[in-house]
């Protein structure tokens, strides 16, 4: 069945990501074929389940969700039945289906990933800086970990897996520093208590005009936080094949340059929506090729970081 549908649900894939993410779609182009694919596909699966868990339709405006738990739910039987090699009349579940029984990736990979929208389904905020690292896991990291495996690491090899994980946590907080006014708006906090405490803010109040130097030192936090990880995650990319390479390269300079235009704002860094433009994503695409032919990343020591096994 999946083999029969696998160029359909490629091609839905593709479409999939090219509305959800212009520079997810664009650093993708550089993979060889089956691992673009692949690539899609799982792509397919995050989007989908992101979208039903914040009522988005690809990343777009959130709406209010009023059945939280019954999304949840709805995911988790769903991917259960994709794992299985049971289609789901969902073409982004059989996504999964077909890219999981190519690549070996197993159920307990997806929980990981799910569980991210089961701490949103359950309103929660971080309380400390390891909640936040804790939250980044599991919306990101784990992400970054299937992500791996698709490219051909082992799903034994720990290290590895690691750096790549590290990978999704400089994605997530490069996010959350640039999200943080959108994320307010629809009554959402990723800052944690204890960095709110420090700097003396209340409960809801971070985005008040009289805080906005406080927010922005705490963006800068953020930003030299996804610096550290975007670091780390270039001396896993090593361990990749030349074209796959490549790509975490490239992504990890474009999504990369998001937290640096946030520091770089400082208080008006929430004025407006930050991105990277087309012209600086072709320079980080140059740039990692050069990189990538090289193969001779500075080597970053991560005792220090946060880790999945924690």
């Amino acid at each position: 069945m999946a083999e029969l549908n696998r160029p359909a649900l490629v091609a839905f894939a593709q479409e999939s990501i090219s509305r959800g993410s212009k520079s997810f779609r664009f650093a993708s182009r550089l993979f060889d074929r089956t691992t673009r694919e692949r690539v899609w596909l799982l792509y397919a699966w995050c989007r989908k389940c992101d979208d039903m868990a914040d009522g988005q339709d690809h990343g777009g405006a959130m709406e209010a969700v009023t059945d939280p738990q019954a999304r949840l739910q709805a995911i988790r039987a769903l991917t259960a039945m994709a794992l299985a090699g049971t289609p789901t009349s969902e073409p982004a579940f059989d996504c999964l289906g077909v890219v999981a029984r190519e690549c070996g990736l197993t159920p307990r990979m997806a929980e990981d990933v799910i569980e991210g929208f089961a701490l949103d389904a359950a309103d929660w905020h971080p309380r400390r800086e390891s909640d936040l690292y804790q939250y980044c896991y599991h919306v990101a990291g784990a992400v970054g970990v299937m992500m791996a495996v698709v490219m051909g690491v082992a799903a034994d090899d720990d290290a590895t897996l690691d750096r790549a994980c590290d990978l999704g946590l400089a994605f997530q907080l490069a996010n959350i520093a640039r999200d943080i006014a959108e994320d307010d708006a629809a009554g959402r906090c990723y800052l944690p208590d204890d960095w709110l405490a420090m700097l003396d803010i209340g409960p809801g109040e971070h985005m008040k005009p009289h805080n906005r130097k406080k927010l922005a030192l705490m963006g800068r936090w953020l930003a030299d936080e996804a610096e550290q990880y975007e670091a780390s995650a270039r001396v896993g990319a090593k361990h990749l094949p030349l074209r796959a390479r490549w790509a975490v390269l490239s992504a990890a300079g474009i999504y990369g340059e998001i937290a640096r235009k946030v520091r770089a704002a400082d208080a008006q860094a929430w004025d407006q929506r930050i991105f990277t433009s087309r012209p600086e994503k072709f320079r980080w695409v140059r740039k990692a090729f050069v990189d990538a032919v090289a193969n001779n990343p500075r080597y970053t020591n991560r005792d220090a970081l946060w880790t999945r096994a924690r």
